[in-house]
């Protein structure tokens, strides 16, 4: 297969990408507007739970930890100082406690994590209805590539990835998860791209459209296809059409 082919693995990162972003940010609107916003004023509103939802695929499982280093990757365009104010008022609310320059759910998070797992099911089997055979094709992929992700990924992505998966857990949750963990791949590479370009965070979110920007793009491109390459071309296309036919 030539690097011109379309299912070629860099170009289906770029394309797979936006894609990815789609499904994922519809689906947890979606769980916002129809009980997310209920279920977090019952456990203190956002200043309570914010990094919780954000981080609740590695805080969900029963002893899992988020690294200072995973924090500092995932939220590496935000002020370190404000990220810190939050995590104490988080800290201040028990719903986290620290652990080892990192953090983890209380008995009081882990219940809220609980809920939020169930509004998530209950809300991907709602708009995602009709489509079983198609999300169940897509949870197969992701996993698969996931698995691939691992050899490769940075921090942001080990901080999420692999997403806690309990005996039971439906469908449309695993597929909501593994979405979620899949963009933290593309997110090191993004970062690896413009480092490597001598941008920081702050002057690559400032960086106008251009040729230096599109070019930091190909590179992400690049350094986000090797999952990719455990998916035949055939599997490559049905993926892409399956994240295409999803609502949202």
């Amino acid at each position: 297969m030539s690097d011109e082919d379309p299912l070629a693995p860099y170009l289906l990162a770029g394309r797979v990408a936006p894609a990815v972003d789609r499904v994922f940010t519809a689906a947890m609107r979606a769980s916002r507007d129809r009980g997310g916003i209920e279920l977090g004023k019952r456990y203190g509103g956002p200043a309570a739970i914010g990094f919780l939802i954000d981080f609740r695929t590695r805080l969900a499982a029963p002893y899992g930890v988020v690294s200072g280093a995973g924090f500092a990757a995932v939220t590496r365009y935000a002020d370190p100082a404000e990220c810190q104010r939050v995590l104490d008022k988080q800290l201040a609310h028990g719903m986290i406690h620290r652990v080892d320059g990192g953090f983890a759910a209380t008995t009081r998070g882990h219940a809220f994590l609980q809920e939020l797992y169930q509004l998530h099911a209950g809300v991907t089997a709602e708009i995602w209805s009709g489509h079983a055979e198609r999300v169940a094709r897509l949870v197969e992929a992701l996993g698969r590539l996931l698995a691939a992700a691992a050899t490769d990924g940075g921090d942001a992505f080990h901080a999420m990835a692999p997403p806690h998966e309990p005996d039971g857990t439906p469908p449309g949750v695993l597929l909501l998860n593994r979405l979620g963990s899949l963009r933290y791949h593309r997110a090191d590479a993004h970062a690896a791209a413009w480092q490597a370009a001598g941008h920081t965070a702050r002057s690559i979110t400032a960086l106008a459209p251009g040729p230096e920007r599109e070019a930091i793009e190909a590179e992400t491109d690049r350094r986000a296809a090797g999952p990719y390459e455990v998916l035949p071309p055939a599997q490559r296309l049905t993926f892409l059409a399956d994240l295409a036919a999803l609502p949202g």
